[in-house]
């Protein structure tokens, strides 16, 4: 039916059959049907079809509440990848051309994408949440939405990438993604966007990871015969994290002080 060019009628037959099956309480089934749907419909380019399955067979876990574990979330990741990857331009010059109408169809194209799978992840990171993975939900599907959201939306929030990026277990992909938006970014964004980043891991409490940022990022810059901007926001960044590192230091030091001193009162 797909192949056949029939998307709507197919996408109606994958939702009534999941349905029947959701009503007799066979999320198994349904699940295979919903997952089946998202991927044909995701490879023959039906962005908004294949989302629309994506985030039925989330809510089907969600219904029958089922666990986070590691097929579920292999199943997960197999639809994520399977959703298209297509470059567009970030920014629009001053010169809108002949070309600017494909141009414009094109974005509103990439945002529709970036939106589907983002429902999706998002709607998945909260089933994790819920059902069995950390309190924050899955960190490598925070992983992958973050890069989802940078490489395809026309529009760089890297806020929402960013917190995505720090609620995720891979500070090395983060330190990439940041090394790269240095090189298109405009002119005093560069600073603001790495300081977001470290900020936002220190008020996790996760200093190891916001180090590990910082280092990897010096590797990398190193590699490519650039170095951090120069500004006072960075100097107080590199500041900041011996800084805490220090304090951290003081506080296990007093902890363990006055554990040795109730041990000896105790004797």
């Amino acid at each position: 039916m797909v192949d056949g060019g029939n998307f709507y009628e197919a996408q109606q037959m994958y939702k009534s059959t999941s349905a029947r099956y959701m009503a007799a309480q066979k999320y198994s089934e349904a699940l295979d049907i919903l997952e089946s749907g998202a991927l044909v419909q995701l490879k023959h380019g039906q962005v908004t079809c294949g989302g629309e399955l994506a985030v039925l067979f989330v809510d089907t876990l969600v219904t029958g509440e089922l666990p986070y574990n590691e097929e579920t979330f292999g199943r997960i990741r197999k639809m994520y990848k399977a959703f298209p990857k297509i470059s567009v331009p970030h920014f629009l010059g001053d010169d809108y051309d002949d070309e600017g109408h494909q141009l414009s169809e094109a974005i509103s194209a990439a945002k529709a994408r970036a939106e589907s799978c983002s429902s999706f992840l998002r709607a998945a990171i909260r089933w994790s949440a819920e059902f069995g993975a950390s309190r924050n939900g899955c960190p490598e599907m925070h992983v992958m939405l973050a890069e989802y959201i940078y490489s395809e939306s026309p529009e760089t929030d890297m806020t929402r990438v960013s917190s995505h990026f720090v609620r995720g277990n891979d500070p090395k992909k983060f330190a990439s993604m940041l090394v790269n938006f240095m090189g298109k970014c405009y002119p005093g964004e560069d600073d603001t966007a790495i300081a977001r980043g470290v900020l936002m891991y220190l008020s996790q409490g996760n200093l190891r990871d916001a180090n590990l940022l910082m280092d990897e990022m010096k590797e990398q810059l190193k590699s490519a015969n650039s170095e951090f901007p120069k500004t006072d926001l960075i100097r107080f960044i590199k500041y900041l994290l011996p800084t805490q590192e220090k304090l951290l230091q003081d506080e296990c030091c007093s902890f363990a002080l006055i554990d040795l001193k109730c041990q000896l009162q105790n004797e």
